[in-house]
């Protein structure tokens, strides 16, 4: 990165980076280091850990940045609420947010300022342009193929340039979405919904596939229920808008639906019910696992954890989208909640 004089004459820009230590930390960092360009005001690293964890931050922080990165607790509430405290204890005009796993390109400084320097004053944010490495020797795993959806995604704020007067006149994240997902949809509507514009710059950020084990895409299927709060927030055409994929949840309940029926049937003794409830089970499970096979490269290991979590991606969806109805039933479309709020301030 450039040195100090150049620092001064690149746009007022912060970068805020949530995490939890992860050791991709210091690979983001470095990276960030090393980009050409116009340094950034500041670095703030909000440290998502609990606040039991008294231990330094683990990050090897470069020394071209070190003068420049602040460190703020985040008390483990989630990326939400971390990225919260990174805008708001940073003044600079424009932020940028960056995940902890990223690796900013080696233009990137340059990049980011062309991108700023084109956005007109309507303009709230710019998104980065993603790449997400794959295997070449090899079909990718479903979990590799499923973080390759970032490439494609708009407005993730793996790396996502926001005025911050745009963050101040929507009020920021919404910290009820508790994990990556969805909170930088739900940002991005919001902002575009007061009258914004979002734009796609020229800098590039890679984003690595990060190391999981089997139960991986069983676990994100807890992001059932922040897809409730934005149907509640948004309404049912928020997906076209966000162009998020709609996903598989309307079969996910299907399949859980005939697994229930051939569970009580069999304990009612009722054959016909159980019968046919198993044989809509088996369907639905088979097709899905291989929807998700064939795609992959099919190792043994692969074959095995699509079989097992094919049958265990449908009830675990279900229960996290009936959560999601319960926990958010009084969640209020976001145009109510802005009226509310326009109303407490005594500007309606």
């Amino acid at each position: 990165m450039t040195d100090t004089g150049e620092r001064t004459g690149g746009p007022e820009y912060a970068v805020v980076i949530p995490t939890l230590g992860r050791p991709s930390l210091s690979v983001t960092l470095r990276a960030l280091a090393d980009a050409k360009g116009p340094a950034p005001r500041r670095v703030v690293l909000v440290d998502d850990r609990p606040l039991e964890d008294c231990t330094p931050l683990p990050a090897d922080i470069p020394t071209e940045l070190a003068p420049l990165v602040e460190t703020a607790p985040g008390c483990a509430a989630g990326p939400a609420a971390a990225r919260n405290i990174g805008w708001r204890a940073a003044p600079e005009p424009w932020t940028v947010f960056l995940d902890d796993d990223v690796v900013p390109g080696p233009t990137w400084a340059d990049d980011l300022a062309a991108d700023l320097a084109a956005a007109g004053p309507g303009t709230g944010g710019v998104q980065a342009r993603i790449t997400v490495p794959l295997p070449e020797d090899r079909r990718p795993t479903d979990w590799e193929r499923t973080t390759a959806g970032l490439a494609s995604a708009r407005w993730i704020t793996a790396d996502m340039a926001y005025r911050r007067a745009a963050l101040a006149a929507v009020g920021g994240f919404d910290e009820r979405f508790p994990r990556a997902f969805r909170e930088d949809a739900d940002l991005a509507l919001r902002v575009m919904a007061a009258g914004w514009r979002l734009e796609r710059g020229s800098r590039s950020t890679v984003h690595p596939v990060r190391p999981a084990n089997r139960w991986v895409s069983v676990r994100t299927q807890a992001g059932n229920a922040d897809d409730v709060l934005m149907a509640k927030v948004h309404g049912r055409g928020w997906w076209d808008r966000a162009g998020a994929p709609r996903g598989r949840l309307p079969r996910h309940l299907a399949i859980a639906a005939a697994g229930a029926v051939a569970l009580t049937g069999a304990l009612a003794g009722r054959r016909r019910a159980a019968a046919a409830g198993t044989a809509l089970w088996l369907a639905g499970t088979a097709e899905f696992a291989l929807a998700r096979t064939r795609p992959g490269p099919r190792t043994p290991d692969e074959l095995a954890t699509m079989a097992v979590t094919s049958a265990v991606i449908p009830p675990v969806a279900t229960a996290h989208w009936l959560a999601g109805l319960v926990r958010h039933r009084a969640a209020a479309a976001f145009w109510r909640s802005a009226a509310r709020r326009t109303r407490t301030l005594g500007h309606g």
